[in-house]
């Protein structure tokens, strides 16, 4: 199977993967916002207990980026919707997502790439950060304390998590301290890293809110939004008058 050419309006594709084939969809950004050279990958929670790229938190990450001008690709990983081959435990889903964004960074070199994930989604895609380097890291319900991040190499890149605060499946304290203890790593390597300017890390919690974000759908688009903004400046037009 060869790779699809990359789309320019919004479409449901069949890409290969590295156990056959991947269910992908690309989204450009919305109407209305000027685009923006970037494009994320976005991840899906758990498989095995009904996770899938059709998922309202990452559909709901996904349209947030769109507003702010990025195209989005989703995918499902391997055995979930119509993507071959069987759940992996989170090994065979790092290789999809190598597959997914190496075919982005082949059609569109010249964008920057950044990377999502919820709950295993975010587990994912953490572990794959140190190798993929994505310009920003989005982190939605990482899962601390129910996969072994042992395995996640100290990120790097900006990094924003997000966690409701009466999260049932995730244990929200595990999270606040596994991110404490990655910031103050982060911080000491700082000097000696190469951890770029402004590579910031940011927790925001999200109160009374769940692991899926029943009825706080919103806050977490506003949260997306609010906490990537600082990332996006670089791709702002100039100002009217502005030197070139």
């Amino acid at each position: 199977m060869s790779s699809p050419v990359f789309p320019v309006v919004a479409t449901a594709l069949i890409l290969p993967g590295p156990a056959g084939a991947l269910e992908v969809v690309f989204d450009p950004p919305e109407a209305e916002v000027a685009a923006r050279p970037v494009i994320a990958v976005l991840c899906h929670p758990l498989p095995t207990e009904g996770g899938t790229m059709h998922n309202k938190v990452v559909t709901m990450a996904a349209r947030s980026l769109r507003e702010l001008g990025v195209t989005t690709v989703r995918f499902n990983f391997r055995g979930t919707g119509a993507s071959e081959g069987a759940f992996d435990h989170g090994e065979g889903e790092l290789d999809d997502l190598r597959a997914v964004v190496a075919w982005v960074r082949d059609a569109r070199p010249d964008a920057a790439l950044w990377l999502a994930g919820f709950s295993f989604g975010a587990y994912v895609s953490l572990r794959g950060a140190a190798e993929l380097q994505p310009s920003v890291l989005i982190s939605i319900a990482p899962p601390a304390g129910r996969w072994d991040f042992d395995k996640i190499a100290l990120p790097t890149m900006p990094w924003l998590v997000i966690q409701g605060e009466d999260d049932e499946v995730v244990d929200p304290q595990a999270v606040y301290d596994w991110f404490e203890q990655t910031s103050k790593a982060r911080m000491s390597k700082a000097p000696t890293s190469q951890t770029p300017p402004g590579a910031g890390a940011e927790l925001i919690r999200i109160p009374d809110t769940s692991h899926f974000f029943h009825r706080k759908l919103m806050d977490l688009r506003g949260a997306i939004k609010h906490g990537v903004q600082p990332y996006l400046r670089q791709y702002d037009p100039p100002e009217p008058g502005a030197a070139p």
